[in-house]
């Protein structure tokens, strides 16, 4: 139950950050709204997770999941350039997390 909980606050959280490229500093209304909301039940998912989740491994696996996902959605919906750089980057995100797994998880 607590990866379930994880994966939830994931999605939340990078749906919170894709509106926030949308709200426009804040200055476009809905936008902003989904991502104050988005946040705050990414934070209230996590905050259950850890329930059962060792905050170091359900940290990283936010965090890296998170930003590879954002990373991804940026070059693939919004236009970013893609480089061997960012490929790189972005597998060696999800290459920590799973080292950081296999050492620690139980």
């Amino acid at each position: 139950m607590g990866y379930a909980l994880l994966a939830g606050a994931i999605a939340s959280e990078v749906a919170a950050t894709t509106a926030m490229k949308y709200s426009e500093g804040f200055s476009r209304l809905w936008p902003s709204l989904v991502t104050v909301l988005g946040y705050v039940i990414a934070f209230v998912l996590l905050a259950q997770c850890l329930k059962t989740v060792q905050v170091g491994t359900a940290y990283a696996i936010w965090a890296g999941a998170g930003t590879a996902v954002i990373a991804a959605i940026g070059m693939v919906f919004l236009g970013e350039a893609l480089s061997f750089t960012k490929v790189a980057g972005i597998l060696l995100i999800i290459g920590g997390v799973v080292v950081l797994n296999l050492g620690g998880a139980h």
